[in-house]
């Protein structure tokens, strides 16, 4: 596997892991979960994973307007993706509403459909656009992923799990993410 292999590998596992604890919170909202140490654990991984990705994001941002001209046409399909709905700092904004009452459904059904919806498929759009115009030293810059960040995220992912409700699965499947 090469470095691209790896950097590529471990962001997929960071959303499946980000999509997968955006289920299991909108699951356990009728299983106590307003005290519980995984809310809190769970809204940890939530806003620490939302935060790398916008960081991300902005490094891309730069990056793009340093290599292209504003009328460039790759730099203007980045900046329509960048600018779609579905973003992080919304995807943050819906968390913090679904925080405001711990037992509101609605507020985490509506979480879980904005993170699998509108943010999933603006953050498709964007690693599509970024493959297709990336070199290996920006893979490097934009995903800030070394092996301080992936244990960093392990550790994280392992609180999660061990706090888990025990009637509650947390998978890491995307599927309909």
């Amino acid at each position: 596997m090469n470095e691209i292999e790896l950097i590529r590998a471990q962001l997929n596992l960071e959303r499946q892991h980000a999509s997968a604890v955006v289920r299991a919170c909108a699951s356990a909202l009728g299983n106590a979960m307003a005290d519980a140490p995984f809310r809190t654990t769970s809204v940890e991984y939530l806003a620490w994973i939302l935060s790398r990705f916008e960081e991300r994001e902005q490094v891309f941002r730069e990056l793009l307007r340093k290599r292209f001209a504003a009328q460039d046409a790759h730099r203007r399909a980045v900046e329509a993706a960048l600018a779609l709905p579905g973003s992080n700092r919304e995807a943050l904004a819906k968390l913090e509403a679904a925080l405001g009452t711990s037992s509101d459904a609605p507020r985490w059904s509506e979480f879980l459909h904005f993170f699998s919806g509108p943010w999933s498929t603006r953050r498709d759009e964007i690693d599509r656009l970024f493959a297709a115009h990336a070199r290996v030293p920006d893979w490097r810059t934009v995903s800030a992923i070394d092996a301080d960040s992936i244990v960093d995220e392990r550790n994280r992912w392992a609180r999660v799990k061990a706090t888990m409700p025990v009637d509650i699965e947390l998978s890491s499947n995307t599927a309909g993410v």
